[in-house]
C-alpha cells in the first residue's frame, strides 16, 4: 500500500510540473533537499536551498517551454524512513524557438518520512545539449548561462 501511494505522489508531481506548476515539485521537498542534474550546461549542477531549486525549475520552464512528461514506470523500494524511487520518463518540449524535441531520462529520488530528501536527474544529455545550443543560437542567451548552484 505504501509503495502505491508513493507511485501516485511521484506521478502527480510530474503531471503538475507538466502543467507548469513548480509547487507540484517544490511542495514535496524537505527543507534541506539536494537537487542534482547531470552534465555541464545551464540546467546542470547541484542545488541545496529551496530558493535555488525553485530558480532551477523556473529556468527549466523558461527554456523548455511546454515541457510535458510521460511517466512510463515508477519503481519504489524501501520503507518510510528511507524510500528509493526510480521514475522513468519521456519529455517533450518546444524550446523557446517552437521546435519540438523529445528525450528520455530517469529521476532517482530518495524520500525520508514523506519528504523528498534528494532528486538526481539523468536525462539524455546529448539531446538536451543540442536543444540548448539550438535555442541559444536563435537568441535565448540563458540556454548557455552558468548553472544555478547552491
Amino acid at each position: 500500500m505504501y509503495h502505491a501511494i508513493v507511485r501516485r505522489r511521484i506521478t502527480a508531481a510530474f503531471a503538475g510540473l507538466s502543467a507548469g506548476r513548480i509547487e507540484a515539485i517544490t511542495d514535496e521537498l524537505a527543507p534541506n533537499a539536494v537537487h542534482y542534474f547531470v552534465g555541464t550546461h545551464a540546467l546542470s549542477g547541484t542545488r541545496r536551498t529551496p530558493d535555488a531549486i525553485r530558480a532551477w525549475y523556473e529556468r527549466l520552464l523558461r527554456l523548455l517551454q511546454g515541457i510535458r512528461f510521460t511517466v512510463h514506470e515508477v519503481r519504489v523500494s524501501g520503507w518510510p524512513w528511507r524510500t528509493q524511487v526510480a521514475a522513468i520518463w519521456t519529455e517533450t518540449n518546444f524550446g523557446t524557438d517552437g521546435v519540438q524535441t523529445s528525450a528520455e531520462g530517469v529521476n532517482l529520488i530518495e524520500i525520508r518520512w514523506g519528504r523528498v530528501a534528494s532528486v538526481r536527474i539523468y536525462p539524455d544529455t546529448a539531446a538536451l545539449e543540442r536543444t540548448l545550443q539550438r535555442i541559444a543560437a536563435k537568441g535565448t542567451a540563458e540556454a548557455l548561462a552558468a548553472p544555478i548552484v547552491s
